[in-house]
């Protein structure tokens, strides 16, 4: 058995955050010398065209040792956050009702002239 599966061998405490495609496993674990640490796993849902899905993962192990400066930074990034950008959540796909519709504009027959003029021509030859 590799070292890293006999680290993860006992939880101790765990939580669940399920956020869209998105889980968050917040789990506390035990060493072998009986001390413990925390694994922060993200498993986001992949599906694919014929149906069947797969979930990749990343994982963060956080030692005691670091628990201080990890909390007040990520307390000093998430407040950032939150002091200019509010709680609102501004990204179309992460709203529960998104339907995604297309805008047709009306594009103006000089302006479209003028940008295709302002066109480079590559030829992919000569790369």
């Amino acid at each position: 058995m590799r070292e890293n599966d006999m680290l993860e061998k006992e939880e101790i405490f765990s939580k669940v955050l399920r956020a869209g495609r998105r889980t968050y496993f917040f789990d506390v674990r035990a060493t072998k010398a009986d001390d413990y640490y925390i694994t922060i796993t993200e498993s986001k849902k992949f599906t694919e065209e014929d149906g069947s899905f797969h979930f990749k993962k990343h994982k963060i192990y956080l030692y005691k040792e670091d628990f201080t400066a990890f909390t007040e930074i990520l307390e000093e990034m998430t407040s950032y956050v939150l002091n200019h950008k509010g709680e609102e959540v501004i990204s179309e796909r992460h709203q529960k009702d998104f339907k995604k519709e297309y805008v047709t504009e009306r594009v103006n027959t000089e302006d479209s002239v003028s940008s295709i003029s302002n066109f480079t021509d590559i030829d992919f030859d000569d790369i």
